[in-house]
Formats: structure tokens, C-alpha cells, sequence
């Protein structure tokens, strides 16, 4: 069997930027075992796969290790192949999800825009250990789905150097270390997961579902910019809407063939 694949990098600048996806397009749905092969051979940090259901589409993501709830740059990137080349004159895509509702894409300029739904954190004790094995010295520490631990400063953030190994030992779905920006960004992120098969994910749509109501009431502002300082570099445009959160960045295409199952 043959399947069209694309590699799409989001939340990106520049080809060789932000987060790359692999998109399937599906007729029908794979085996679940199937599309968890395909993305441990990917071996990138989600691969999604969607399957058409009349003017909508059905989207699940993987990475090479399990499932899950819910992703930013691969919805983003799915985005992109159904605008550039499944129906190029579309300017707006819902997709259904087993577990996050129907997530909408919208073009926004040159950019793509997601509206997903806020995910508010709440002060918690860290888990034993948690603290150690980021680093640095973090002013508080609050958990939604993810735990996120906030620092001083964007340099402190840039500046840690995670023990993953210990991570992963943590009961912690993933670990979001953030900071106030500089120069023009209202906030910036790095995504830790070695628990889901990903030591740091270069740029993370769904972490800001929970970065921003936070910066979003400690700035007074509902318009923010941010940036995911990881080693490729992600950069997000977000807004808060209610309970719902606007998630835009642009889009690359890397690659775009056909796999052998």
C-alpha cells in the first residue's frame, strides 16, 4: 500500500525552522498499531493522520511513542496540505478529534490560525523531584494538563539544561519551563516530554493553550507574542478568546513523497 506523506514545518520563520509534522492524508483509518509504526519510523515529534468526513475531516496524532489529546503544529501542518493541496481554495478547515472537539484553521494573512480550547493551570506542590531535574531557580509552579514551572527570566529559561532521564521517571505528563520575553515577545516556553517518547519538542501548540490565560491575566493584555526557545525555534502568535485560544504561526513545506506499508 502506498500513502501520500508531507513533512510540514510549523511555528516556523524559515524551512529548517519551528516544528516539523508528518501529515497522512487517510481514505479510511489505519490500524492503530499501523499508524503508531509509522510514527516511530517518522521518528518526529507528531505524526498526524486525517481522514475526510464530508465538508470536514477527522485528525489523530502520534508520536513515536503513543497518542495524544491533543497537538498544535500537526493541526497546523495538516492545515497546510489540506489549503496547499488537497483544496487550495479553502480558507477555512474544521477537524474533528477524539478528544479536543472540532479544532478550526483559519488563513490569516500569511500565517494559518488555530482556535483550540484554553487549558488554565492552577498552583500545585510539584511532584518529588521535578525541580531538580529542569534546573534553575522557578518562582512558581502550576499544572492543566501539563506541569508548567515559571522562571525570572528568558535567559534563565534558554539556559537549562533538563535531566531527561529523571523527567521520565516523573509522575508528569511534560514540563513546561516559561518567562517573561524581551525585545518584542510578551513570553517565552521550552516543552519537555521524555515521558511521551520526546525530550524537547521544538514548538508546541498545545502548551500554549496553557501559557497563555496565565501571561494573558499576569500582562492585562489578550494579544500576545511568543517564542519557544528551543534549538530550531518556534514563533507563535496567540490570542485569549473566552475559553478558547487563538494559536497562528506560519508554515514550510520540507517535504513532500509517498511511504510503503
Amino acid at each position: 500500500m502506498h500513502l501520500p506523506i508531507y513533512q510540514v514545518d510549523a511555528f516556523a520563520e524559515k524551512l529548517f525552522g519551528g516544528n516539523p509534522a508528518a501529515i497522512c492524508p487517510l481514505t479510511e483509518w489505519l490500524p492503530d498499531a499501523t499508524m503508531q509504526a509509522i510514527a516511530a519510523e517518522n521518528n518526529l515529534a507528531e505524526t498526524a493522520f486525517f481522514v475526510r468526513e464530508g465538508a470536514d475531516y477527522a485528525l489523530r496524532w502520534f508520536t513515536p511513542a503513543v497518542e495524544v489529546d491533543l497537538c498544535g503544529h500537526a493541526t497546523l501542518a495538516s492545515a497546510h496540505v489540506v489549503f496547499s493541496f488537497l483544496e487550495p481554495g479553502r480558507e477555512r478547515v474544521n477537524f474533528r478529534t477524539l478528544k479536543a472537539g472540532t479544532l478550526t484553521v483559519a488563513r490569516h494573512g500569511d500565517m494559518l490560525m488555530m482556535d483550540f480550547p484554553a487549558r488554565p493551570a492552577a498552583a500545585v506542590e510539584p511532584p518529588p523531584g521535578l525541580l531538580a531535574a529542569l534546573g534553575g531557580s522557578p518562582r512558581e509552579v502550576l499544572k492543566a494538563r501539563d506541569h508548567m514551572v515559571v522562571y525570572g527570566s528568558a535567559a534563565e529559561v534558554a539556559a537549562l539544561k533538563p535531566d531527561f532521564a529523571a523527567l521520565g521517571r516523573l509522575d508528569c505528563w511534560a514540563a513546561i519551563a516559561t518567562a517573561p520575553g524581551e525585545d518584542g515577545t510578551d513570553f517565552v516556553s521550552r516543552f519537555f516530554a521524555p515521558r511521551q517518547g520526546i525530550d524537547e519538542d521544538p514548538a508546541t501548540g498545545s502548551s500554549h493553550c496553557t501559557l497563555v490565560p496565565y501571561w494573558a491575566a499576569r500582562l492585562g493584555k489578550r494579544e500576545l507574542q511568543a517564542r519557544q526557545l528551543s534549538r530550531r525555534v518556534g514563533t507563535l502568535t496567540c490570542a485569549l478568546n473566552g475559553d478558547r485560544v487563538a494559536i497562528g504561526g506560519r508554515t514550510v513545506l520540507y517535504l513532500e513523497g509517498k511511504i510503503t506499508v
